[in-house]
């Protein structure tokens, strides 16, 4: 039988690093909040410390060099318990909140996601705000990438890290001869990127906190904002085009800037096919959806109905889910195509969910494929992406992953239907959450909140985004025989 412990054991130094993340919200804490709420940060703080340093005493005979095996389980771990942990002060920082509410909000933090529980979020501590938007920076490009990066005390365990974590199909490849050197380039681009996009912010008008906190979601793609309104909150055309900006670059491969960094060259972008294909789609989205407004008369001024055509069109289709304006009161075909785009439009290797453009693409061509065998049945026609052959191997991971998400969407939709919801909110909140995108229609649309849900929807929401962030696999095959056995 396979062993959690050996798992258990790294996690344990996982969580002690993953402390130190609440030293964050603490120090807002000591310049823009009453004096009570340092005590709660400060005791998760210490909470996370100690709970880290008892596991990793408890497990420390077990210590070893990750397996493929091990990597699956800690990468669950990381995702199932760390949320947990980022919970526990949000009990004692927003009024009138439940369990099930905490975990779900903290879920939807570092998934990513953005689909928030919570109302009132003017008036929560800055803090509090701070701590969402931060979790939601952390789990961007993974906690456990970060990992990888800062704790070379994996060793060769790495690589299973790496596999297990990182989006899109093409996970074999490697940059750098070391994992962990690759893990470190990809944060600081990540980084670099994070403070250039602070700037924006303060220079578009924003104060310090609001900049720093739109930062973290804008970079990690996950749209919670310290604001009802989301970012129509600021009223301002400056602030929507900063936003715009980084929630298109944050949408593209992060493998892409390291390596152009690194080499000193354009090429790596301007040859990506993924990188031509997601800019042509969201090109033509928000030409499709500006017309769509100008004919049912929604905008009067073509240049207003494009701007707001070109926002919400980025940040859905990106699973950022910022609003300027209710979309779902626009005509019908709009907001279902917004949700549709979020599905699969981000590029593998970026910050955003979904199925990843890479895989829509390797479908339509092996769907071509297919199409030119029936008509001549002995050709020689494989699958390229670029002018590399895809291996079979690729090629069938990406076919099993979409036969298994085509399952897990209509499972859970029929969970939630079974739980009393219309189809339109149980079917669009599962297609959100599983794809990380936020905000979905009917009861959970742009202008409204998940904490309409009962705590039972909320549960099966959570699980959506695990399974989202994990691409479904790593996650469902622990579920496997074959995966406990020796």
């Amino acid at each position: 039988m396979t062993s959690i412990l050996p798992a258990l054991n790294v996690f344990s130094r996982v969580l002690v690093a993953f402390s130190f993340a609440f030293l964050v919200p603490l120090a807002w804490a000591w310049s823009e909040d009453h004096e009570s709420y340092r005590f709660v940060w400060e005791g998760a703080f210490g909470l996370a410390l100690a709970s880290g340093w008892v596991i990793w005493m408890l497990t420390r005979p077990h210590r070893r060099e990750l397996q493929a095996k091990d990597g699956f389980l800690l990468v669950n771990m990381v995702w199932l318990l760390l949320p947990a942990f980022s919970a526990v002060p949000l009990m004692f920082t927003v009024p009138g909140i439940t369990w099930t509410e905490a975990y779900f909000e903290a879920m939807s933090a570092l998934t990513a996601t953005g689909a928030t529980a919570l109302n009132g979020l003017d008036a929560l501590p800055v803090s509090v705000n701070v701590w969402r938007c931060f979790l939601q920076l952390l789990g961007g490009l993974g906690i456990m990438l970060l990992v990888v990066a800062v704790l070379p005390l994996l060793g060769l365990g790495g690589v299973q890290l790496y596999k297990a974590e990182t989006p899109g199909p093409m996970k074999d490849t490697r940059f750098t001869p070391r994992i962990a050197e690759t893990a470190r380039g990809l944060w600081g681009v990540y980084f670099l990127f994070s403070a250039a996009c602070l700037l924006a912010y303060r220079w578009a008008g924003m104060g310090w906190a609001d900049a720093f906190m739109h930062m973290c979601t804008t970079m990690g793609l996950g749209g919670l904002s310290s604001h009802d309104e989301s970012l129509g909150y600021f009223q301002s055309d400056r602030v929507e085009y900063v936003s715009m900006f980084f929630m298109v670059i944050s949408g593209i491969s992060f493998v892409r800037y390291f390596i152009v960094l690194r080499n000193r060259t354009l090429k790596p972008l301007t040859q990506d096919r993924e990188i031509r294909t997601y800019l042509v789609v969201m090109a033509l989205a928000i030409v499709l959806v500006t017309v769509l407004l100008m004919v049912h008369g929604v905008y009067a001024d073509i240049g207003e109905a494009l701007r707001k055509s070109a926002f919400h069109v980025i940040s859905v289709a990106t699973t950022t889910g910022y609003a300027t304006t209710d979309y779902a009161q626009w005509p019908v075909f709009a907001p279902v195509l917004l949700i549709f785009l979020g599905t699969f439009v981000s590029c593998a290797g970026s910050t955003g969910g979904g199925i990843k453009l890479v895989r829509m693409v390797l479908l339509l061509k092996q769907a071509r494929r297919e199409l030119v065998r029936i008509i001549h049945p002995r050709v020689v026609n494989p699958v390229t992406l670029g002018h590399q052959v895809v291996p079979p191997q690729v090629m069938n991971a990406v076919l099993g992953f979409m036969l298994i998400y085509g399952a897990a969407t209509m499972g859970l939709t029929m969970l939630l239907l079974f739980t009393g919801l219309d189809i339109v909110t149980a079917f669009s909140a599962v297609v959100a959450t599983v794809n990380n995108i936020g905000p979905g229609l009917g009861l959970v649309g742009p202008s409204s909140h998940y904490g309409v849900l009962t705590s039972l929807q909320l549960n099966i929401l959570s699980f959506a985004m695990l399974l989202g962030r994990l691409e479904l696999l790593s996650f469902l095959v622990l579920f496997t025989g074959h995966f406990w056995r020796k």
